[in-house]
């Protein structure tokens, strides 16, 4: 680790680990130890199976794999460290193994509550590794304090299924937190660096990277001032990037720039951060201003950077429901005069909404790099990283094809498409209104199309080239061949954006 320590120092962390490992306190021996009905309940923050199947002297407790009674040292570690109870001083210190408990006490592991010991901090199961960050607010209620470290939330997910797993040389996670993302850069990358402006949230980090074996580079600074004139292959970002008018009030959701200032810095900077064919993955709230369009705005953080952009934006929320749920996340309760300033301040600067949305660039250096915004509301099937590299391969592919080359490849329907019609009963019966494409598959896509484009993607089996079904349609309705080629050009290409036809 460069230049953090954790909460504990390397030896302890050793013993930590080994403890953990020896009791399988991991997804698949949790899993075997609780079964899937506590799993299923724990899931939904409802440990009473938990708790009945992990009581010294229950049923599951007595089976010999598991241990018996007190000595379950499993099912302490679940108790303590996934149900948030307090446990028994003699109990955790057997779960610990080689890790003395006055060691984790003093680390701020673990503390002393009435007559046992509790967890201090959280201590996840994610996947395959261990993750540490600060209790969730749910588990020690109250105003979380300023320099609050999450956890492993939905946002933190929402990334990591986001982003492009293709190995890299070097990657940057930008504002890392407890070190989520950096774990799953670890699988790919060959160097990770991590930056954040919280001590506190790089002690975290270190804890997470020593506690799972890894190695990282962890730098403090506010954004990209730790890695100023540094370049990566990949860079991922959960940035503070919650809108307002730039009072910073916590450390993890709050950048100090109004509005949203902090995503705008993020576009401009990836020239300078990224390695040419470098990818910038980020999470980002922009403002959807009275009399523009929102993606004029985010386009226009990205303009003179030669980076092609695909944006997507998956929620959109009035100003009084996003004040309402942020005030809500830091669980500071009703504060009508805090609220009314924000909304104020969102009047003031004619918001009406604000976006949320992945953006990914990639550093192409091209004069006319492909830039595409988009709302991507419908559920998706499986994770978005797959088919965020497919868009941007597509994009390749088109941008190499010309309409010569276009009208001379073989097409095919892709996998999982669907024709659905939608008709209408009139005096001579039933009258086909829209026909329309879908995707049963991925993004699901569903595509209007008019019936000219219903029988040439009919048509397309792969074995016959664009230009000999054009030919086909022009003859059926009388049309020149060249004309209507081009005329439904434009709809393949954005077919084939979409994923619906593949060249073959």
């Amino acid at each position: 680790m460069i230049g953090q320590q954790g909460i504990l120092d390397d030896t302890d962390i050793a013993r930590l680990r080994e403890a953990l490992a020896t009791a399988r306190f991991t997804q698949k021996g949790v899993a075997a130890r609780l079964g899937p009905a506590a799993v299923a309940a724990a899931g939904r923050e409802d440990f009473r199976a938990t708790l009945a199947v992990t009581a010294p002297g229950s049923a599951r407790a007595s089976r010999q794999e598991f241990g018996q009674g007190d000595g379950d040292t499993l099912a302490t570690l679940i108790r303590l460290f996934l149900a948030s109870q307090t446990e028994p001083e003699a109990a955790v210190a057997r779960a610990l193994g080689g890790l003395p408990l006055e060691r984790a006490l003093e680390g701020g592991l673990l503390e002393r509550s009435g007559d046992g010991v509790r967890a201090a901090v959280d201590l996840d199961i994610y996947g395959d590794w261990w993750v540490v960050a600060d209790l969730p607010s749910g588990v020690r209620p109250g105003p979380l304090p300023a320099d609050h470290v999450l956890g492993v939330g939905n946002a933190s997910m929402t990334l990591a299924e986001s982003t492009i797993r293709r190995p890299v040389g070097t990657a940057l996670d930008l504002g890392t937190g407890c070190g989520v993302q950096a774990l799953h850069l670890s699988e790919h990358a060959r160097r990770v660096t991590g930056t954040d402006l919280s001590e506190r949230a790089l002690r975290f980090a270190a804890t997470t990277a020593a506690l799972n074996g890894l190695d990282w580079e962890l730098l403090h600074g506010d954004l990209l001032a730790p890695v100023a004139d540094r370049r990566f292959d990949l860079v991922v970002s959960n940035p503070p990037f919650i809108v307002g008018p730039g009072v910073t009030t916590h450390t993890y959701r709050d950048s100090g720039r109004p509005g949203d200032g902090v995503c705008s810095e993020l576009a401009a900077a990836a020239p300078r951060l990224l390695n040419e064919g470098g990818t910038l993955q980020y999470l980002a709230n922009w403002v959807h201003v009275a009399g523009e369009r929102w993606e004029d705005r985010v386009t226009g953080w990205f303009a003179g950077t030669g980076c092609d952009l695909w944006v997507i934006q998956r929620e959109v929320t009035e100003p009084l429901d996003y004040v309402r749920l942020w005030l809500a996340d830091a669980s500071e309760g009703h504060d009508p005069r805090r609220a009314a300033a924000w909304l104020d301040w969102f009047d003031q600067h004619k918001i009406e909404a604000v976006g949320f949305g992945l953006i990914t660039a990639r550093l192409s250096g091209r004069d006319d790099p492909t830039v595409v915004c988009e709302d991507l509301r419908q559920t998706i099937a499986g994770p978005l990283g797959p088919e965020v590299e497919q868009w941007y391969a597509r994009q390749d592919w088109l941008a190499a094809h010309d309409l010569e080359h276009l009208l001379g490849t073989r097409f095919r329907l892709a996998d999982g498409v669907i024709l659905r019609q939608e008709a209408v009963l009139g005096p001579d019966g039933w009258a086909v209104e829209r026909q329309i494409l879908e995707q049963q598959h991925g993004l699901r896509w569903a595509e209007e199309i008019d019936p000219l484009i219903v029988s040439l993607v009919g048509g397309c089996d792969g074995t016959v080239p664009l230009r000999e079904l054009v030919a086909l349609l022009a003859t059926a309705h009388e049309a020149p061949a060249e004309l209507l080629g081009v005329a439904l050009s434009g709809m393949v290409r954005h077919l084939v954006e979409r994923g619906i036809l593949i060249p073959a």
